[in-house]
């Protein structure tokens, strides 16, 4: 049986720390730490969250190698008390999806109703288009299948990209990565507004997704790291662990189906584990560090229209870490309420508009997409406009800060009978108002 690729998440102090086993010891002591209780946030709305951080910094250095093992190194690897060891798994893009396959209006055309209001609804639908802020000065890092960095939704964005699929370039040559970041901070196209923080002026792409939209965990956690280091003070990713293809690469390896399916099983465990012990690095906040805000798409694998109670769960990595805000996608309704896409995954923090999203194409012009894959960079955008809304209001900027507010004033109300709690969360995310 082949030797399987694995991945090594270390972390060198620059002194001792408490916790179980040193730099990566204490990192599991913080992931593992009781939430908050919603009393609790409420009390420190005022200002103080950002406060409410760690006893003492995080600092050294932290390391991500990959490399090839057999099972016997993989388990003495795993007995180091100062290192995470995971087996590198397949992701995939979560598929936009058809007006057919959602069970939409086929007659509608999104691009056409765009082009007639002069905006994507979705900027209107979490009140970007009255608020005052424009998300300038943020840094906004989005991890997916590159960009077009010469479309003119992106003129005047100073844009930092970097390859980790092996492609060679962080160019789009699919297309969904170009759409999400037009979500986020792209100008107007054609006289059409589709972009929630068009101020966002320094961007950060990580194309983790090939030209066919598969990647590996490794290019994430990696790509992740390198976006921190860069600076980012919100990232956008929305791609899921690709269970099945690890299952199936495994069997092709001369596994046998049950042996293929535990080692999948434990791989995704430890890819969890090692995601959240990431993210509790990055997120740390201490007088030399913001945090950041990470933002996921919840998932497309629901089908309500062929079962009204086949709803799936919010998958990896959206569902990996207590502080990612995942978020579920909604439609337009009669009435200008709210309906919950019949694809999106159920139990998200929240969710923003995910059909009929008009963004910018690679090659020029503009796109309608469906997917929480669409949601998800609304919500990165209004991240943005509150990072800036907190230090003219609050004195300081920080990533639990910008994750409270939005979670705070998203709008339960004006939704439809059918959607569940379970399926909208706090409710549909809003801009700061004007």
């Amino acid at each position: 049986m082949a030797d399987l690729d694995y991945f090594v998440l270390s972390l060198k102090t620059d002194s001792g720390l408490r916790g179980r086993s040193g730099g990566i010891g204490s990192l599991r002591d913080r992931a593992a730490a009781p939430i908050p209780e919603s009393n609790e946030l409420e009390g420190m709305m005022g200002g103080a969250l950002e406060a409410a951080v760690a006893e003492e910094p995080v600092t050294g250095a932290l390391t991500l190698e990959s490399t090839t093992l057999s099972e016997a190194q993989a388990q003495d690897a795993a007995r180091d008390p100062d290192a995470m060891i995971a087996p590198v798994m397949p992701v995939e893009l979560i598929q936009p999806l058809s007006a057919a396959d959602i069970g939409a209006d086929a007659a509608a055309d999104p691009l056409a109703q765009a082009m007639a209001a002069k905006a994507s609804w979705g900027v209107a639908g979490v009140g970007a288009d009255i608020s005052k802020m424009t998300g300038q000065g943020v840094t906004v890092a989005v991890l997916d299948t590159g960009i077009d960095a010469a479309h003119a939704a992106f003129a005047g964005v100073n844009i930092v990209g970097q390859d980790f699929t092996g492609s060679g370039s962080f160019a789009d040559k699919h297309g969904h990565g170009t759409h999400c970041a037009g979500t986020i901070f792209g100008r107007d196209v054609d006289g059409v507004r589709i972009g929630v923080a068009r101020g966002v002026t320094n961007a950060i792409v990580g194309k983790v997704l090939d030209d066919r939209g598969r990647g590996s965990t490794t290019a994430v956690l990696k790509a992740l790291h390198w976006a921190g280091a860069q600076g980012a003070n919100v990232v956008s990713m929305s791609l899921g662990f690709d269970f099945p293809a690890m299952q199936e690469q495994l069997q092709l390896g001369g596994r046998p189906q049950r042996l293929a399916t535990s080692i999948a099983l434990k791989a995704y465990r430890e890819n969890l584990a090692m995601f959240d012990a990431l993210l509790t690095f990055l997120m740390l906040e201490n007088p030399a560090s913001q945090g950041m805000v990470v933002v996921a798409a919840s998932g497309n694998e629901s089908m309500r229209q062929t079962d009204p109670n086949f709803v799936i769960d919010t998958s990896l990595p959206a569902a990996s870490s207590r502080d990612i805000i995942s978020v579920g996608a909604v439609s337009q309704a009669a009435g200008g309420l709210f309906d919950i896409a019949n694809f999106s995954n159920t139990n998200p923090v929240l969710c923003a508009p995910g059909v009929g999203i008009v963004s910018a194409k690679p090659g020029g012009g503009l796109v309608s997409m469906n997917g929480t894959s669409m949601a998800c960079p609304h919500v990165a955008g209004l991240a943005a406009l509150w990072w800036q809304w907190l230090p003219a209001n609050m004195g300081r900027a920080s990533g639990s800060g910008v994750r409270a507010r939005i979670t705070a004033n998203a709008r339960p109300g004006s939704f439809t009978p059918r959607t569940t709690l379970a399926d909208r969360g706090s409710g549909v995310a809003t801009a700061p108002a004007p």
